[in-house]
């Protein structure tokens, strides 16, 4: 029997590749959509791509429209979900793509958001690191997931910046200080909505343009918070971490590609660069959606659009004494629908892959 589904902010992008993705999964039947401004509009004027869904009419999202289902997604602007979500039936699986149950440090969020701090809920990366257990092996956020009712999806960038960099972070191969992160983003990153006039295909194409610059950008403390873990620190309070986070937008309607740099530490600085790779290897071993690319094949976003796949690559810049860790994900997918979907299966007992992909649709 599947479990039923309601999916609030449907009409957006982030809703629409949910939709996507279980459409034609047997493990789920989406049974319910909601909106705002569309509110009345079939899905079908707003999907066209997912034809098996089209007959089902957006409603406007409220308590009432979503409780009744196994589960819900909450795929609203920042500062939407929380209040919505405390009116929803704590039996139903809650998974929320915004921000506001990422955060472990209301500081942080007070500093970067502003408004009401909603309670941290299970944090939806399976692969993030948590520091090692006594026998020297790692914890991973897997572990934490099974049985889950309300799960927290991670940002994009935070995904491509912490899957990058992570394992580094794990062995101790690198300085907790002058961490730099520069990331190329599709403008599907930006949502849906047009904001600015920047976001206009007239000026978008053919340029690039950063955005969040000089550490303001609001992923930058839940990317801290998932090195801390990586570490094996207590990640709700105040860390040792220090990153300088620069997104630019570019011309494609898909994707990341994070360059991610850090000052090596003596340990690292002694080791040889296969025992560094080394280090990635064994940090992603038995992964199904990490893949380490082969010694010299650079990441490209290209690769990994329509999947839930992380393509990933490190180099060792000895002039530089720096390591530099890259990754290539689809912002919409592995980003944010499939990585959420990829929870939702561990949390409810399904096999973890079931209804994703690794494989691209290159070129």
């Amino acid at each position: 029997m599947a479990y039923t589904v309601a999916v609030a902010g449907a009409s957006g992008y982030a809703g629409g590749e949910v939709l996507r993705i279980l459409a034609d999964n047997p493990d789920f039947e989406v049974t319910t959509v909601t909106a705002h401004s569309k509110a009345g509009e079939s899905l079908g004027q707003n999907m066209p791509h997912i034809p098996t869904l089209a007959n089902l009419v957006l409603e406007d999202t409220t308590p009432e429209n979503l409780n009744g289902h196994d589960v819900v997604f909450l795929a609203l602007p920042h500062g939407a979900s929380g209040a919505l979500a405390e009116q929803l039936d704590p039996k139903t699986v809650v998974v929320d793509l915004g921000a506001d149950h990422r955060l472990e440090n209301k500081s942080a969020w007070d500093e970067f958001y502003g408004g009401n701090f909603y309670s941290h809920w299970t944090y939806g990366m399976p692969e993030l690191i948590l520091g090692k257990n006594a026998g020297g092996d790692y914890t991973k956020q897997r572990e934490g997931l099974a049985g889950a009712t309300r799960i927290a999806g991670p940002g994009c960038n935070v995904t491509a910046t912490t899957l990058a960099l992570q394992p580094g972070i794990a062995e101790g191969l690198v300085e907790t200080k002058d961490i730099v992160a520069t990331l190329v983003v599709g403008y599907s990153g930006a949502g849906k909505n047009l904001k600015k006039s920047n976001l206009l295909a007239a000026e978008a194409m053919g340029s690039a343009q950063a955005y969040g610059v000089g550490g303001t950008h609001r992923h930058i403390p839940e990317i801290l918070q998932n090195f801390a873990h990586a570490e094996g620190q207590n990640a709700s309070h105040d860390t040792d971490f220090t990153l300088n986070f620069t997104p630019v937008l570019a011309p494609m309607q898909r994707g990341i590609f994070a360059t991610v740099t850090a000052k090596l530490s003596a340990e690292g600085a002694a080791m040889s660069d296969a025992d560094i790779r080394a280090a990635w290897t064994k940090a992603y071993e038995g992964e199904h959606f990490m893949h380490l690319l082969t010694e010299g094949v650079i990441p490209a976003t290209g690769n990994v659009l329509g999947s839930n796949a992380a393509h990933l690559q490190v180099v060792v810049d000895r002039k530089a004494g720096r390591l530099v860790a890259m990754s290539a994900i689809d912002n919409l997918n592995r980003g944010t629908a499939g990585q959420a979907i990829q929870a939702l299966n561990i949390a409810l007992g399904i096999k973890e892959s079931q209804g994703l992909t690794t494989i691209g649709v290159a070129p």
